[in-house]
């Protein structure tokens, strides 16, 4: 699919400057520059996405685990005593 896209004359120097250090063309440093930034904005949006469910989780049954409990279990992680995960309580 062909989409254009109107860049200033700066931003369009540096895109060429990068391309011609990266031995790729504008194009291709334009394509990867989106695709960058979709799956990063995809993933902060799926992150928020699971934030919001968590809280209204917690709103409908007050089941939790306190940060003191997460970093308690997080510090055993990579260790030869690694626990696992603490139960949600009340």
């Amino acid at each position: 699919m062909a989409t254009s896209l109107k860049i200033d004359d700066a931003l369009k120097s540096r895109v060429q400057h990068l391309a011609s250090q990266r031995r790729r063309s504008s194009h291709w440093i334009m394509l990867e520059a989106i695709r960058q930034y979709v799956e990063r904005e995809e993933a902060r949006e799926g992150f928020r996405q699971e934030a919001l469910a968590a809280w209204a989780a917690y709103q409908e049954t007050g089941r939790h685990v306190t940060g003191q409990e997460a970093r308690a279990w997080l510090n055993t992680w990579g260790t030869g005593e690694e626990k696992a995960a603490p139960e949600c309580h009340k």
